[in-house]
């Protein structure tokens, strides 16, 4: 009998388990159909219509409908969109295909134009302004560096650079500079490094993964006529782009302080909103901190540059205006330290007056239990027995938890009376002092 209902059990969770799994695969079907539905239907819109859709979404379906758009309509996409719907989405943008590990572009009618770049013998033919190399293989290295008698770095040798090494100019005319680009995406926030060489009217550029600096500034160039003239103007043109997505990251950093504020000015938070709110405040100062470095690193490349008489005069004038911008993020960023020290320095507060109203309450406990403990004591000890000889026993210890019970409202109505005691004392001083 018990053979029988082991088996029966056995197959109810076989069961069970079978409806879960075609509960799922119904689910991951319907989900399948759904998107392949949605993705039709975006090829039917053109590319104002997209913008005037994505602009509408909330950030979370802008995301979905982002990744199910072709590549080949995502440029023509964010160079319609305003510009902070663009850095939110070229943030997020992550190459797919392996012509996106080396890029080549020349300028044709002053805008800057990319050339499809399938062999050697492409880029040999090839006269460029801007070779840009994500995540290279030691092929593409090399190309460039024989075609172009340049010597480029491994993209993985960039990390932990002496200051000395940085910024720098061969003999041959090169020019060398390694700077920190951020990257501040949903699921992390950190700095890559970029190395950037200077040879003739070339401007080459390593890095180890896809930039928005370097999409927003692609976009730009492509729109718009004229915007560079040389590889020069590229390369600052580069540096601003990154001070501009620097500061469109602190403007996101306000509005993540502002709505932790209002959880911090609270009247009551609890120890665990505390943690998750101390976490929040942690993340932001990070990101804080990684703009400051961004925007120093970028000062000191463009003071580089200034010092060693590279630039025309008016690339002077734009090397000036951008380090007017870096001063002012200076400045933001100094109001962000301490609007997030403020802020911690709250939340932490809360959690002291969390701990105060525990350790009161533990007390007022002792303190209730403290005669309580001399009368039981007194209750274990055998002059009790002596005294209360005679008596029964009931009757003895029935009075003797009695006297505890008694005791101990006696002395709760005592601490309760010299609370509200204390309580009505500082509420007359707060009235006085409004009333001055």
């Amino acid at each position: 009998m018990t053979d029988i209902s082991e088996i029966h059990t056995q197959e109810t969770i076989l069961n069970v388990r079978g409806v879960l799994a075609r509960h799922r695969l119904v689910e991951e079907l319907v989900k399948k159909q759904n998107l392949v539905e949605l993705q039709r239907l975006l090829e039917q819109l053109d590319t104002n219509a997209l913008v005037q859709m994505l602009e509408t979404f909330s950030s979370e379906d802008r995301q979905i409908v982002w990744e199910l758009i072709p590549d080949s309509r995502k440029e023509t996409v964010l160079m319609a969109m305003p510009y902070d719907t663009r850095v939110e989405l070229a943030a997020d943008f992550r190459p797919k295909n392996r012509n996106m590990v080396i890029r080549v572009f020349d300028l044709h009618d002053g805008l800057l134009r990319q050339i499809p770049i399938e062999t050697k013998t492409d880029l040999k033919h090839a006269k460029p302004i801007w070779i840009d190399l994500v995540m290279p293989e030691d092929e593409h290295l090399n190309w460039a560096q024989d075609l172009f008698d340049v010597d480029l770095p491994n993209p993985e040798d960039l990390t932990d650079l002496e200051t000395s090494a940085r910024f720098y100019v061969e003999d041959n005319g090169e020019v060398h500079l390694h700077s920190d680009f951020l990257l501040d995406r949903k699921d992390e926030s950190r700095n890559v490094a970029v190395a950037f060489v200077l040879k003739k009217d070339t401007l080459f550029s390593v890095r180890s993964e896809e930039l928005p600096a370097f999409r927003l500034q692609r976009l730009r160039a492509r729109a718009e006529s004229d915007y560079i003239s040389d590889a020069k103007d590229l390369l600052l043109d580069l540096y601003a782009a990154d001070v501009e997505y620097s500061a469109n990251a602190l403007e996101d950093i306000y509005t993540e302080l502002e709505g932790v504020g209002r959880q911090v000015f609270k009247s009551y938070m609890t120890d665990e909103e505390a943690a998750k709110i101390l976490a929040a405040i942690a993340e932001e100062e990070d990101l804080n901190g990684r703009i400051r470095r961004n925007v120093l690193d970028t000062r000191r490349a463009l003071s580089f540059l200034m010092r060693g008489k590279f630039l025309s005069e008016s690339q002077h004038e734009d090397v000036r205006e951008i380090l007017r911008d870096i001063e002012s993020l200076d400045g933001h960023t100094s109001f962000l330290v301490n609007k997030i020290n403020f802020q911690m320095d709250a939340t932490v507060g809360f959690i002291n007056v969390n701990q105060n109203k525990d350790l009161k309450r533990l007390t007022v406990i002792s303190l209730v239990f403290m005669p309580l403990n001399v009368i039981a004591g007194i209750g274990g000890m055998s002059e009790f027995s002596m005294m209360t000889e005679g008596i029964p026993w009931q009757f003895s210890y029935s009075a003797l938890l009695g006297g505890l019970a008694f005791v101990s409202w006696v002395t709760f109505i005592f601490v309760q009376f010299f609370e509200r005691r204390k309580i009505r004392r500082l509420s007359m001083q707060n009235n006085k002092m409004q009333k001055r």
